[in-house]
């Protein structure tokens, strides 16, 4: 139940922020956006229909014919975030901040609609629209959502062109890629690391010195080289970037010719790390 309660909590947050990023950077400055958001935005410019309203029945439109893409506990996620998210749309229409700069307003606009829809995605829900064929393909093409998102947004956002301008698409590209950076960050961690996978003829002395001026644990795989069909014993250390040079020093000392493959991931859990407990 607690879950339960912190997750609407992030919905209530993620909601709030990505109508505020509507409502305070990119309707002030004749920006786009992209999916069912640029949609309403459009129809905005274009005939002064609301917001929140043209934005909940696309939604419900989508939501209808989505969800069999999306599990029980997503289907209800995600009508939560849509309905409040027209509901902030409306109460916060009359918000303004005082900014000219219209640069500052993109990365904020971006900002502020990338950690709001992260933080929806992340407790399990969407934000209905592109969302859900982000998702889509995420399962059948193995994109990320994030990119999946952006996908489909910019479809929307280069549409706007002869409504917004040269000058304002350009400036919603950016807006755009910033808050799938964001989304992206939000979404998949704050923990970034480093995985190597280190193939040398002396992995025994590698692993020794990894484990004793590093204090990292070393985990060794069997393999074999394709086209010598020799046996060779893998190395795989997860380490955190600021190790980075150190691990690369021990390895040079100890095989000038070794193979190593320096991998990104994000959210490493356990001894070390972080505790799983405490995810």
């Amino acid at each position: 139940m607690r879950k339960y309660i912190t997750d609407i909590l992030f919905i209530l947050v993620g909601s709030l922020l990505f109508a505020l990023a509507i409502n305070l950077f990119v309707i002030p400055n004749d920006l786009g956006e992209g999916g069912v958001t640029g949609i309403t935005i459009i129809a905005y410019y274009l005939f002064g229909w609301s917001p929140s309203i043209v934005s909940f029945a696309l939604n419900a439109v989508l939501l209808i014919v989505g969800y069999r893409f999306l599990s029980r506990q997503t289907t209800i996620y995600t009508i939560i975030a849509v309905s409040f998210h027209s509901l902030f749309l409306h109460f916060t229409e009359s918000w303004s901040i005082a900014s000219d700069e219209i640069i500052v307003n993109t990365i904020f606009g971006g900002v502020f609609a990338g950690v709001g829809i992260g933080l929806i995605i992340k407790v399990g829900g969407t934000t209905a629209g592109s969302t859900i064929l982000a998702r889509i393909t995420n399962k059948y093409l193995g994109w990320s959502i994030s990119y999946g998102l952006l996908f489909f947004d910019l479809i929307v956002a280069f549409s706007s062109f002869f409504i917004i301008g040269a000058e304002a698409l350009m400036l919603t590209v950016i807006m755009l890629y910033i808050g799938t950076k964001v989304m992206e960050f939000v979404i998949e961690g704050v923990n970034p690391q480093k995985a190597t996978t280190i193939i040398s003829k002396n992995p025994e002395a590698i692993a020794e010195k990894v484990s004793a001026y590093m204090n990292r644990g070393v985990t060794v795989l069997s393999g074999h080289g394709y086209y010598t069909k020799e046996q060779k014993e893998i190395l795989y250390i997860v380490i955190n970037k600021q190790e980075v040079v150190k691990l690369k020093r021990i390895v040079k000392e100890i095989d000038t010719e070794a193979f190593v493959a320096i991998h990104d991931v994000r959210d490493v859990f356990g001894r070390g790390f972080i505790e799983l407990s405490k995810s």
